[in-house]
Order: structure tokens, then C-alpha cells, then sequence
């Protein structure tokens, strides 16, 4: 199979044609670039799932362009779930319902709820409803790979295994949504994102993390399985010095070694490789994805500095510790 690039209107065009044809396509979102099918084709669902080579019990997140295309999917749709919608969608959260008969199981792994989001990227609204259904989509990686944020980034993993790939630049966010169960007797927070516990507590007042933790801040999780995995071993550090320490005992070892610091960290770098990886924590969300991709290239060995658990780097967080399986020194 020929994987094709396009962007514009040709792009979109051409990805409605082959999702109504029951074939899968790669989108831009604002969070990450997804593997799109129709949500209502069991076997475009499969298609999705061979693609990645994601296990078939990982459930997908269902895309929408507007709110109303909602009601069709779920068998309720509470006041407070409305309050979500009105107060964060379009943007970068996964609201969980109880699913409608039209939803296969196979989209939710055979589960009663369905997750469903309406990204704030304008390309993929405009791509979504050239479609005309709704569109069942994980990120666009290889499976456990870490996630993309262009174009490119799916080429990489997806070249010859997806028809095409519809170029809308590099996300604005950089890491997935957030997840957000509603279905359960206090709020809680599946896989945490650029909307942030502060942010939904504004509306919730109570918010709890999976783990049972109820928050007043945002969540720190211990996360136990390895995911957004980058192709050479990552660790994470609790601090600068700790960080040199482990640099220079991996390069005594032979390892050609990267260190990924915020911008105020460069400075005590003195002559080791580094990757700037931003100044403000929006900035170190946006870029983290694709550093670690470009890392993996050229090195072979990354420490990466600890970013704490505050706002939208207690998302980051998440992915890294994933990513590094929970490896910290």
C-alpha cells in the first residue's frame, strides 16, 4: 500500500472519500494526530486496530464536529455532562457516556460507555464532517510508540500500512485528552491532559483521579506499565544535579547521551548534549512528543528532567513516566 500526504482541501476530500469507502485515515487534532475510521463500521474499526497493532480490549475515543452529532451515541446525556461540553468542547477533553446501540462494541471493547470528544482543530471538524459519520480514532502510532504531532511523525510508523495521511501541520497541545468518567458517583479522571484538575474542579467541585484520590490540586500519578515508549531507554530525573550524575555515568559507560532540560536548565549543561525542551510548561506540552522522537534518532540514552505535578505537567508527567517505565533517578 501507498501511503499519500496531502494537505488543503484536496486532503479532506480525499479522506471523507476513503472513510465512507470503510478505509482508515490519519487527521491532525490539536492534542495529537489520530487513526481515524468510521465509528459505525465494525470492520473499519478492525482496520484501526491492525493498523497500530493496538490490542482489540483497548477501547477507542469517538470523534464528533458539532454537539448535537452526540445525542445519536449515547443513551443519556446528563446536565452535567452539558456543562462540560458548554464550558470545554471543542477542545482537548474525552467525555465518557453510556453508549447507544448504534455504537459497536467494538469501538468500546465491549464496554458500556463510549468516550467522545470534538476537537478545537478546525481541520480535523472540517475533516469529520466531509465524513458524514462519526470517527473512531486512538493516536496515530505504532503501538506503545510515543505519539505523533505531524505529519511526519505518522509516516514514520504508518508508511504502507494506511492509505493516507492528511497534513494540518504540528498540534497546538501535543499530548492526548484528558478523559473524564462521569459515569461513576464522583468525576473521575482516566488519563489527565491539557484540561487540568484545576480547571475541571472549576465546574465539578469534587474530582477524583483512577486511583480513588480525590483532588483539591492536580493528580500525581504512579503509573505501573510502560506506554509512549521511545525506541532507546529513557529515564527521568528528580533534579539537575541528579540528572548530570546519571548523564555522566552513562557516557563513562559509552552511551551517547541527550539531556532534555527546560529552558532556565541550560545553562548548567556546560558542554553536554541537550534539547531545550521549553520555558513555559504550555511550551514544554506542545514540544515533548516531538523531542523525544528526534531524540531517540541521534542518541542512545535520555534523561529527561523531572517537570512535577502542577497544572498541565502533571499530564506530561503522565506520559512520561510511561514512557520511561518509571524508571527515576
Amino acid at each position: 500500500m501507498v501511503t499519500k500526504v496531502l494537505s488543503g482541501e484536496k486532503a479532506i476530500e480525499e479522506g471523507a472519500r476513503l472513510i465512507q469507502s470503510g478505509e482508515v485515515v490519519a487527521f491532525p487534532t490539536e492534542t495529537v494526530y489520530g487513526l481515524g475510521g468510521n465509528a459505525l463500521d465494525p470492520n473499519s474499526i478492525a482496520k484501526i486496530y491492525k493498523a497500530k497493532g493496538r490490542p482489540s480490549d483497548n477501547p477507542l475515543i469517538v470523534h464528533v464536529s458539532r454537539v448535537e452529532d452526540i445525542d445519536p451515541l449515547v443513551k443519556e446525556f446528563s446536565e452535567i455532562n452539558r456543562r462540560l461540553v458548554q464550558e470545554f468542547m471543542p477542545g482537548a477533553i474525552t467525555l465518557l457516556f453510556p453508549r447507544s446501540e448504534l455504537v459497536p462494541i467494538e469501538v468500546t471493547a465491549g464496554l458500556g460507555t463510549v468516550g467522545i470528544r470534538i476537537p478545537s482543530c478546525e481541520v480535523a471538524r472540517q475533516f469529520i464532517s466531509a465524513c458524514g459519520v462519526p470517527i473512531a480514532a486512538p493516536s496515530a502510532n505504532a503501538s506503545t510508540r510515543v505519539s505523533p504531532t505531524t505529519a511526519g511523525h505518522v509516516l514514520e510508523d504508518m508508511d504502507g500500512r494506511i492509505p493516507l495521511i492528511i497534513d494540518g501541520g504540528e498540534c497546538q497541545v501535543g499530548i492526548e485528552s484528558t478523559v473524564l468518567d462521569l459515569t461513576s458517583d464522583i468525576p473521575t479522571i482516566l488519563r489527565p491532559g491539557a484540561v487540568t484538575a484545576e480547571m475541571l474542579l472549576s465546574v465539578l467541585g469534587t474530582v477524583k483521579t483512577h486511583e480513588g484520590e480525590v483532588l483539591s490540586s492536580a493528580p500525581a500519578p504512579g503509573m505501573k506499565y510502560k506506554h509512549y515508549a521511545t525506541s532507546v531507554p529513557m529515564v527521568l530525573a528528580e533534579s539537575v544535579n541528579s540528572l548530570i550524575a546519571e548523564y555522566d555515568e552513562m557516557s563513562g559507560r559509552g552511551l551517547k547521551v541527550v539531556a532534555l532540560v527546560r529552558s532556565e536548565s541550560v545553562g548548567s549543561m556546560q558542554g553536554r548534549n541537550y534539547i531545550d525542551i521549553g520555558a513555559t510548561d504550555e511550551e514544554v506540552c506542545r514540544n515533548i512528543y516531538k523531542i523525544m522522537r528526534d531524540a531517540e534518532k541521534e542518541y542512545g540514552y535520555i534523561v529527561c528532567i523531572h517537570l512535577g505535578f502542577e497544572g498541565v505537567c502533571a499530564s506530561v508527567m503522565n506520559r512520561l513516566t510511561k514512557s520511561a517505565g518509571g524508571k527515576v533517578v
